[in-house]
């Protein structure tokens, strides 16, 4: 989920770059004026306590405020995020903000605050004021209203400068330029947020099903390296006949060959939720490659599943394959399938060992039927 605060004073140019982000990011709009205004005209509870307090010539509290913030999200459980317009103004506000994403188990990802020298603003508000029609388009109230932001909100982003999480935009450019440095921020974001699942467990384990049910079912890039290779062989392409130059001699290619073809992978891929991987890593070597090609993307793990099966039933899938045209090279006789095992207890376990010590590694019983299997996994991953 990403969550996002917009801040910028009157003629920053606000509104326009939350209408281009809203729809890029299938961000849901919240602004407080907004829902205090929808409330009270649906003549909700919380609405009509607003419109008496309003009526009576008070502010309206905090406390309703928090209240539609809240009815507002558990009302939209679908979007991918929340871009809060001029939410938090005050240090209360900050706080409950806090208190709020936490109740909801996510949390605020960064505080994008477009800044621009008051004569400046000054000046495009008194140009939108020949069009808008607006009575509050001139310079007086203009420049009272500019007063009031620096003097009230401005101190507030000082607690968001604390935690790390303000970026300043110059937002004096033209609309094209500040929308590419406001995107380049939430790409960072974004990236931090993907889902990236490691399946582990024997070969015959099901790894490969279940993950390509969980790609489709989260929107994430499946990545086999074994079906990567297979591709690249089939296609001829220079990796391809590298490895199959490699595999005639009975050697396995150098760890840099598969590095290439999962750099490829997660540079080429766009618009997914994240990378679910299976067969790799395989080795130390091969984890340690795959966590630095995940930081250098700005992104880490995010979940390990195991797949349990007792070593003589994943034998037996793997004999049951081979009758089928599915088959890999090694379910083809009982030594390859041995070999297969072999080397996940020699290279493969020490991997998992390592990350154990790193991570929470989600052990899931495999020996049920498919549908059971996604279920159990399904649940891990929801739960994380």
């Amino acid at each position: 989920m990403l969550n996002i605060a917009l801040f910028g004073p009157p003629g920053a140019g606000k509104g326009t770059q939350a209408d281009l982000l809203i729809e890029k990011y299938n961000l849901h709009y919240i602004s407080t004026g907004d829902l205090l205004r929808k409330e009270i005209a649906d003549a909700t509870k919380l609405g009509l306590q607003a419109k008496n307090i309003i009526a009576e010539g008070g502010l309206v509290s905090d406390e309703i405020i928090v209240q539609i913030i809240e009815k507002t999200i558990n009302e939209n459980p679908h979007t991918d995020g929340f871009l809060f317009d001029g939410f938090p103004r005050t240090y209360v506000q900050a706080y409950i903000l806090s208190g709020l994403m936490i109740k909801l188990h996510t949390s605020l990802n960064c505080l994008i605050s477009l800044e621009l020298g008051e004569e400046l603003a000054v000046q495009r508000l008194l140009e939108r004021g020949k069009t808008s029609g607006r009575s509050d388009d001139n310079e007086e109230v203009i420049r009272n209203r500019l007063r009031e932001y620096y003097d009230k909100t401005l101190p507030v982003l000082q607690i968001y400068k604390n935690k790390g999480i303000y970026v300043g935009i110059d937002s004096q450019n033209n609309i094209e330029q500040v929308h590419a440095d406001v995107d380049k921020v939430l790409q960072s974001e974004v990236k931090k947020n993907l889902l990236n699942i490691i399946m582990f467990g024997l070969p015959g384990a099901g790894r490969g099903d279940q993950g390509l049910a969980l790609a489709k079912k989260y929107g994430l890039q499946y990545i086999s390296l074994g079906t990567l290779i297979e591709e690249e062989i089939r296609n001829e392409t220079e990796i391809g006949l590298r490895v199959k130059q490699y595999r005639e001699k009975g050697l396995l290619a150098p760890d840099e060959v598969f590095v290439q073809l999962i750099e490829q992978k997660l540079e080429n891929t766009k618009g997914v939720n994240g990378f679910i991987f299976k067969g790799f890593p395989r080795t130390l070597v091969q984890s340690y490659i795959l966590d630095g090609m995940l930081q250098q993307h700005g992104s880490g793990i995010t979940k390990i599943i195991e797949i349990e099966v007792p070593a003589l039933e994943a034998i037996r899938r793997l004999n049951a394959r081979s009758k089928t045209k599915y088959a890999k090279a090694y379910d083809m006789s009982t030594e390859n399938i041995l070999n297969r095992m072999h080397e996940h207890e020699i290279k493969t376990i020490p991997v998992i060992e390592k990350y154990r010590l790193l991570y929470e590694i989600k052990k899931v019983d495999g020996t049920g039927t498919f549908e059971e299997v996604l279920e159990l996994i399904t649940n891990e991953i929801e739960n994380r």
